[in-house]
């Protein structure tokens, strides 16, 4: 990949080729690819850009034609976007979008024609191996970290060495219980403090050998605040809850009880912690209060074992979460769909962070997208504004080419295989 004055260099081309870990998707399994996956225009827009799109104008009815409308009348789902379409193609999301139809379907301008000729490709790629062909070997992915929103971390048996799996901790975080639920996956019944905690690490035995870190997006619903709950407080929380008593308290008591016992649980089988800080996605409600990672240091300070890894570089708390990362040992941050969200803030992220925190607590990249073809878009839009970022290290003196490239291959690869347990993951899944 060239540099913005058009010249391949030894750090972009090392940018360019590096196999780059995902450490962040909510990748959909092969056969909803396959089987019930999209049409073009799904294809394009199913990411993050519908946000922008509306918050330039589109309507509801608009957006529902387009993802969802009668796949013969992609012209007229088209048009009706357009205007708002053209308001957003320059935006990170809306750079995405150009990046899959160009680099998937050859298409330099979206228009009718070349939406409906590019049907046939996406046919082609919904085929069984399409998904990790496309991944693997055209976007140069090591592998794909993927919260799937639940607890199992089934292999994936269209690569099982690839495509990895988080144990989801949302839903406890929250303090959300779900006794039927819990039953079915652990069979123990939760009826007081003790048969939670009994199902919470029945849950880490079933699941944990074969996940690679534990997940939470719980900012979506509360606060990032936590605060240590005795057993008393959680146990009469989790009476209230389970007898339909419940209210934003009570949830908040048991949800930092729960929370807590899901970090000593990844302790104990050796799994980091993820948690979403941050920039919400969708539109309208967000709560920038809740969202800054900094409300998390009571329990940053109280688990110091813990491998906590900060995703989204908090936007548009980034400055904060170099402060977090800089004092904690124990905190990773993780440029996760932050090159969509804003490029600019990320490469800026990405310089200040390198001259303020130690180069082995950064993750480069994460999609955070459902289908396979946003995913590799994505790695081509973090590929290509990290090669701005670096090359402005060495172009104002600030590294040298060879230290640049081995910053890169930290932030791009060799820092994931640090924190995560890779290879004793891979050799959970081989066994199973």
């Amino acid at each position: 990949m060239p540099n913005r004055e058009g010249t391949v260099t030894d750090l972009s081309q090392h940018i360019q080729t590096l196999s780059l870990c995902d450490t962040h998707e909510h990748l959909k399994r092969e056969s909803s690819w396959v089987d019930d996956g999209p049409d073009i225009l799904q294809d394009l827009f199913g990411n993050y850009v519908p946000a922008d799109l509306k918050t330039a104008g589109a309507t509801p009815a608009t957006m529902d034609q387009l993802m969802n409308g009668d796949g013969d009348a992609i012209e007229e789902r088209f048009n009706d976007i357009r205007a708002a379409w053209e308001a957003t193609q320059f935006t990170g999301y809306g750079e995405a979008v150009r990046l899959i139809a160009s680099d998937i379907y050859g298409i330099e301008e979206l228009t009718p024609q070349s939406l409906a000729d590019a049907q046939e490709t996406l046919t082609q790629l919904r085929q069984p191996g399409g998904r990790l062909k496309l991944l693997r070997d055209r976007a140069g992915l090591d592998h794909i970290q993927t919260d799937d929103f639940c607890w199992p971390c089934t292999p994936d048996e269209s690569g099982p060495d690839f495509f990895l799996y988080d144990l989801s901790w949302a839903n406890f975080c929250r303090g959300d219980i779900d006794p039927a639920a819990i039953h079915s996956e652990t069979g123990v019944d939760v009826v007081d403090l003790a048969s939670l905690r009994e199902a919470m690490v029945a849950l880490f035995d079933k699941h944990g050998p074969m996940a690679i870190a534990v997940k939470a997006q719980h900012a979506y619903s509360r606060t990032l605040h936590w605060e240590d709950r005795s057993d008393s407080d959680a146990a009469r929380a989790l009476s209230d809850i389970l007898g339909g008593a419940s209210s934003v308290p009570t949830q908040l008591c048991l949800g930092d009880w729960c929370w807590a016992r899901g970090v000593e649980l990844a302790i104990e089988h050796n799994l980091p912690f993820k948690i979403h800080t941050g920039y919400y996605a969708g539109n309208s409600r967000m709560p920038v209060s809740r969202i800054a990672a900094g409300n998390m240091c009571g329990l940053l300070a109280r688990y110091p074992d813990c491998r906590f890894v900060l995703m989204h570089i908090a936007y548009p708390y980034d400055r904060e979460l170099i402060a977090l990362a800089k004092h904690y040992p124990n905190v990773w941050v993780d440029l996760c769909w932050a090159w969509s969200i804003d490029p600019y803030s990320s490469c800026d992220f990405v310089r200040r962070f390198i001259h303020s925190v130690p180069a082995n607590k950064l993750f480069g990249f994460g999609g955070d997208t459902g289908w396979p073809t946003s995913a590799a878009a994505y790695a081509t839009q973090m590929r290509k504004w990290f090669t701005r970022a670096m090359e402005a290290e060495v172009s104002e003196g600030l590294l040298t080419e060879p230290q640049a490239i081995g910053i890169a291959s930290r932030i791009m690869h060799d820092n994931a295989y640090d924190c995560f347990d890779l290879p004793g993951t891979r050799a959970a899944i081989a066994g199973a």
